[in-house]
């Protein structure tokens, strides 16, 4: 399994457990020094995570494989061709890269508008062109694949996969994305930290699922198992997926990260933690105030 270190926390205050803020220059050094010392050579970003792509093309990251993400098309687009190909090269700019390893449509049910077809063939040329290796979709609901899959056929898929949010996989579009050689990227392991926050740091919000935290919980301290072990061993022990993305706030949380990877779990968490409620497993839905 291969790891892919995010980077919204990069450009962005990102995620409800991150208590530094945006990632500094001199830990995002650190970071990517580390990373690459222990051969992960793979970075996911996007256009919108605000000036995470600035900080990375400081970095000299010429032999990593970046994704990136194209943002929503503005609904008074004219020309959606001539907007998708500033967008690519302002972002390789950015960067300062000469090709992405994957673009990804941070919404792909763009697809679906009457300019879909031209959306779609203008990030092929990119391809044809050798300026993308791979194009993608990146997805929060199993149903925008049951929408696309027949007429775009993604190489990259990225979408969430944790303890609570399995529909990836219940839905039977894991299976099928492997078995159709497409390139399962999943992500929001640990739902933006949610899954490793100590019972009396959640906000209240999260308190009407109390039933699930019991659960989760006591099954942790049953089994003698820390939040962050059974969030990424629940995720490790997935063999249709290929890589997994996780973003890290330092080099010690990446450290963490390697460490626990490298050990072999054999453990089968609840399924009633597998739960299909968006209020809960898509971060969107949040009311934190």
């Amino acid at each position: 399994m291969n790891f892919i270190i995010g980077a919204a926390q990069f450009g962005l205050n990102y995620g409800i457990t991150n208590e530094a803020g945006q990632v500094s220059s001199k830990e995002l050094r650190k970071i990517l020094s580390y990373a690459k010392n222990n051969n992960i050579l793979s970075l996911d970003t996007a256009i919108e995570y605000g000036d995470s792509e600035i900080f990375l093309g400081k970095e000299n990251i010429s032999d990593w494989q970046v994704v990136t993400k194209l943002p929503r098309i503005p609904k008074n687009t004219k020309d959606v061709s001539k907007w998708i190909n500033q967008q690519i090269k302002s972002s390789l700019s950015r960067l300062k890269i000469p090709k992405l390893y994957g673009l990804l449509l941070h919404t792909p049910v763009d697809l679906l508008s009457k300019n879909g077809k031209e959306i779609w063939e203008t990030i092929q040329s990119k391809k044809d062109e050798g300026l993308v290796e791979k194009i993608g979709f990146s997805i929060y609901n199993p149903n925008e694949l049951e929408l696309l899959w027949d007429t775009f056929r993604p190489d990259i898929v990225q979408a969430p996969f944790n303890i609570l949010d399995r529909r990836i996989k219940t839905s039977g579009w894991l299976q099928k994305l492997n078995k159709n050689g497409v390139e399962v990227q999943v992500r929001s392991i640990f739902l933006q930290g949610l899954l490793l926050m100590d019972p009396i740091e959640r906000n209240k919000f999260f308190y009407k699922w109390h039933s699930i935290w019991s659960v989760l919980d006591s099954w942790l301290i049953d089994n003698n198992v820390s939040p962050i072990e059974a969030s990424l061993g629940f995720v490790l022990s997935e063999k249709n997926i290929n890589c997994i993305v996780v973003g890290v706030e330092s080099k010690k949380h990446l450290n963490e990260i390697i460490s626990i990877s490298n050990n072999n779990y054999n453990f089968k968490l609840p399924e009633a933690l597998s739960i299909n409620d968006v209020n809960l497993i898509e971060p969107v839905n949040w009311n934190l105030t």
